[in-house]
């Protein structure tokens, strides 16, 4: 299992609107807890030895959020740099040949994505990302964004949703010429090559990217609980 979790927290949550007004999307708050402590709770389940977090929009407050804890946080300053340049960065604080990556706006119901996810890793792949199918979103709307062959190989399509968490081999991150950019360029490159991976999740996925989908997620956790 890869020993390192990245975070991404770095983002300005525009969609949010006056919800992030004065705190980074993932400081709100979901079923009484932050969004990124939904997401804490699944890597404290693996117990990796390092956990990094992003950090740029009110940065501060994440750091803050992080005091006392194992949790490194890298800070973006002056620029943000997207989701590949926030790896890249974070990569020395990571220090790791294969690491998690996952997104901080989304509530889950269902098994560990963390461990989803490395259940179907294999040493020869340079990344594989878990997928929901569109039946198992809530909240999503339009197209998705992955077909997965039968064989476990990612092409652009529309029958599944990239769920904001991967794995993905470092070398790759690091080898890029480009300090800003994003994940999706690796993911181009790999998937042109046959090379990118994916799975799909067995539970439900809920997107918390704008204001109804924080009552659209309560409302998913509050069913599973029936």
């Amino acid at each position: 299992m890869p020993d390192a979790v990245m975070l991404f927290a770095a983002g300005f949550g525009t969609r949010m609107g006056t919800l992030t007004r004065d705190k980074p999307k993932p400081l709100i708050r979901v079923a009484g807890k932050t969004l990124i402590d939904h997401a804490m709770d699944f890597v404290k389940a693996i117990s990796p030895a390092r956990v990094v977090a992003n950090a740029h929009y009110k940065a501060d407050q994440i750091v803050d959020h992080f005091v006392g804890t194992d949790v490194q946080v890298s800070v973006e300053s002056p620029d943000i740099l997207d989701t590949g340049g926030g790896l890249k960065a974070a990569l020395a604080l990571l220090k790791a040949d294969v690491v998690f990556t996952m997104n901080t706006d989304a509530v889950w119901d269902g098994p560990n994505p963390l461990d989803v996810l490395n259940a179907a890793w294999k040493d020869d792949m340079d990344a594989l990302l878990l997928c929901v199918s569109m039946s198992q979103t809530v909240g999503r709307s339009g197209k998705g964004d992955f077909d997965i062959t039968s064989d476990g190989l990612a092409h652009w399509g529309a029958d599944t949703v990239y769920s904001g968490v991967q794995i993905i081999r470092a070398k790759i991150v690091s080898n890029s010429s480009e300090n800003v950019f994003s994940l999706r360029t690796i993911w181009e490159e790999l998937e042109a090559k046959g090379r990118l991976h994916a799975v799909t999740y067995p539970g439900r996925w809920c997107d918390v990217g704008h204001p109804d989908g924080i009552t659209l997620a309560e409302d998913m956790l509050r069913s599973s609980d029936v």
